[in-house]
């Protein structure tokens, strides 16, 4: 059996996941999102990965839910049910606080909760061809956890049309909405993310782990509250070694070693 997440490293710092159930768009289930999440987690760890690409093998991202499994959940017990959200929600906390930048390279398809696993991605490269939408409505279905994460990065007017018409969209409105950050031709995607991720790398580990941290949890936070956390958070980072290297190295006209 195929393994159903691939790892490879296209550069030094740089670490590439793909989706890989080709015969299933990707579909997510639960040894999809186990993988993942495993794999996430060793990413994190690992000192001499700075940043990840995530694609998908095939012609597709991701299709979201495993068909299979949602019919299989239809007759699971109250308690199946929770493991099962209890599982994709861990997976998609653990994406959401990677500590390192996150770049999505959508080939295809991405909806649903592949669509969410993709607006999760710090950064979203996609491809002419690729398409979007979270159209759990129209099979009775809801997108709840992708809610969360969808009403804070686009807006809750942008959101509620979005989820509540389920509807699809392409690359260059999901660029227009603020939902990707660029649409670069097909054949040049991996090669465009990884760029970026390597280039987003140069960055020092621990400010962009405190950058991404500081987002996640000023977003919803009223703004007195949030201030107080960005002011020690700078205070932090002025005492962090990474800066006074930063600083050296700015005015010695070299690179950081970080």
């Amino acid at each position: 059996m195929a393994d159903p997440v691939l790892l490879s490293y296209p550069r030094l710092s740089v670490a590439l996941l793909t989706l890989n159930r080709p015969d299933v768009r990707n579909a997510l289930d639960a040894e999809l999102v186990t993988r993942l999440g495993d794999a996430m987690t060793g990413l994190s760890e690992n000192p001499k990965i700075r940043s990840v690409v995530i694609t998908g093998s095939g012609s597709a991202f991701c299709a979201g839910a495993d068909l299979a499994t949602l019919e299989s959940l239809q007759t699971a017990s109250l308690l199946e049910n929770d493991e099962d959200c209890g599982r994709l929600k861990n997976f998609y906390r653990t994406l959401a606080t990677f500590p390192k930048p996150v770049i999505g390279a959508v080939n295809g398809p991405a909806l649903a909760g592949g669509c969410g696993l993709a607006s999760l991605c710090d950064v979203l490269i996609a491809a002419p061809g690729a398409s979007f939408g979270y159209p759990e409505v129209r099979i009775g279905f809801v997108a709840a956890m992708v809610l969360v994460f969808l009403a804070r990065q686009l807006g809750e007017r942008l959101a509620r049309e979005l989820l509540l018409t389920g509807r699809l969209f392409d690359a260059e409105e999901a660029r227009s909405i603020g939902l990707v950050n660029r649409v670069v031709p097909a054949e040049s995607l991996i090669d465009e993310a990884v760029a970026f991720a390597e280039k987003i790398a140069t960055g020092a580990p621990a400010s962009l782990s405190l950058t991404k941290e500081l987002l996640w949890h000023t977003s919803g936070m009223p703004i007195e509250s949030a201030l107080d956390l960005a002011a020690r958070t700078n205070v932090f980072a002025r005492q962090n070694p990474e800066m006074h290297e930063g600083l050296a190295a700015f005015l010695e006209k070299r690179k950081p070693k970080w």
